[in-house]
């Protein structure tokens, strides 16, 4: 299982990376495994300020439909638009291209308080 460990992780399975006050978020590659095969991303939040923990998207996939949780507070700046034609990339790819928003963080030390690699690894007992 991948599980870098230059990012960040959530109990709800997105991963986050942070450069200056910009925050790109995916979900990990252990929740698009149990997710299965994904067919449709939708974020109807870029250019909205929402809160941590909020929900800012969903990811369908064959079987089921699942929110997607803001990982830090802040305004959602892009959508990753190859996911509207390739939702697969989520499947194959989930930490480069298929990154799904990037958020303009208000609260950077949000990110600190985020779980480790050893951790999210420890949570899905990795």
């Amino acid at each position: 299982m991948n599980i870098p460990a230059n990012l960040k992780y959530t109990k709800d399975h997105e991963w986050v990376s942070l450069e200056g006050d910009v925050a790109t978020v995916g979900i990990t590659d252990f929740a698009q495994k149990e997710l299965g095969d994904i067919v449709y991303v939708e974020v109807e939040t870029v250019d909205q300020t929402l809160d941590q923990d909020e929900v800012f998207g969903t990811v369908e996939a064959v079987k089921t439909v699942s929110d997607l949780f803001l990982p830090m507070a802040g305004e959602i700046i892009e959508f990753n638009e190859g996911l509207e034609t390739e939702p697969e990339l989520v499947n194959t790819d989930p930490y480069q291209a298929g990154w799904m928003i990037k958020v303009k963080v208000s609260d950077a030390a949000q990110f600190d308080a985020l779980l480790t690699a050893d951790q999210y690894k420890e949570l899905i007992g990795a």
